[in-house]
Parts: C-alpha cells; structure tokens; sequence
C-alpha cells in the first residue's frame, strides 16, 4: 500500500471520530423511561418464545429496565407484527419475529 493510501485513511478516520463522539451525546437521555415490551408473534412455549424469554432477561439487566415478552400468535405471526406497528412509535414496543413475517406473509393475501 503507497503513502497516499495510508494517509488518506488515516485522515478519514480523525475526520470521522469527532462527530462519533457528537453523536453519542446527542442520543435519547431518558430512554427507556417505562417498560419494554417485546411483542413475540408466535405462541408461549415455542422456541421463539424461549430464545425471545433468554434474551430479553439479559436486555432487562443492560437497560436497567422492566422487558415484557408479550405473546400474540396467530396467522403465520402477523397479528404479532400488525400490533407493533400500530403501536405508538416510542421506541417501547419491539418486534421479535423471523424475517418470513415482515417478507413472506404480507404477500400471502
């Protein structure tokens, strides 16, 4: 690799870092203030629930914060995804669901 290269990189990176750093600060103070539920579109007892249960346990501890996994199975999991969207779009309900959700199922009719 010639000089140019490598100082063109280098330069790149101290350009970048500082606004990094702006941006940590600028990040939501307050969140999460309440707490969180996670909606999970398939029955209680599935292995998502149980890899769903296992992660948000860890989430709960990180955030310092109250996780709720929220089971609503039924239709191939969009009723699960059909209630998150139209929840208030706080950051306070998240979706854990296998990606056939969001791309398959919207396409079944």
């Amino acid at each position: 690799m010639n000089s140019s290269r490598i100082y063109v990189a280098v330069l790149s990176i101290f350009l970048v870092l500082p606004g990094m750093a702006l941006s940590l600060h600028a990040a939501a103070q307050g969140y999460p203030e309440k707490a969180v539920r996670v909606v999970v579109p398939f029955p209680a007892g599935g292995a998502a629930d149980i890899v769903a249960r296992h992660v948000t346990t860890r989430l709960a501890e990180v955030i310092g914060q109250q996780v709720v996994v929220d089971n609503r199975g039924g239709a191939g999991g969009s009723i699960g995804a059909d209630n998150v969207a139209r929840a208030a779009p706080d950051g306070y309900s998240l979706l854990f669901a296998s990606s056939s959700v969001l791309s398959i199922n919207p396409h079944l009719g």
